[in-house]
């Protein structure tokens, strides 16, 4: 079965994209552009340094992208290269960036909500900014149409 623009629009799979792609970001502390290529990579599977260069270039420069996201445990190493007959290492995203992406694909499409207990990170109401986005979440959650 092929999934037409239609269906997508029908779905709103996207009314709440920016909602919850702040709200994932805020709490697991990347940026934008890290979780975009978060995606980009899951969407890939297994890829080299080369697919991170190919990728970036679609992102904001950040120079130690890359190494901030493997040591923060967002990347994983597949295969080692042994320097004879592997000539580069292979790469996956980890068990932690999987969920999520997942949590994130299950809150867009109305599986799960984001949560509003104390845990979330805009719960303290401490700016603007945080009270408009507790009343956003909180019309994601009343909208029945999600």
């Amino acid at each position: 079965m092929r999934i037409e623009p239609a269906d997508l629009r029908e779905m709103q799979l996207f009314k709440y994209y920016r909602l919850v792609r702040k709200w994932a970001c805020k709490t697991n502390g990347l940026n934008d552009a890290d979780l975009e290529l978060l995606i980009y990579f899951d969407c890939i599977g297994r890829f080299t340094r080369d697919d991170y260069i190919k990728g970036k270039y679609l992102m904001s420069w950040d120079k130690n992208r890359w190494e901030r996201l493997r040591s923060d445990g967002w990347i994983d190493v597949w295969r080692h290269r042994n320097r004879t007959t592997i000539k580069y290492s292979i790469f996956t995203t980890s068990f932690k960036c999987k969920q999520l992406i997942t949590r994130i694909y299950k809150i867009l499409l109305g599986y799960e909500d984001i949560p509003i207990t104390e845990a979330n990170v805009f719960y303290k109401n401490k700016t603007y900014t945080d009270k408009v986005f507790n009343k956003a979440i909180d019309d994601m959650i009343k909208d029945k149409n999600r």
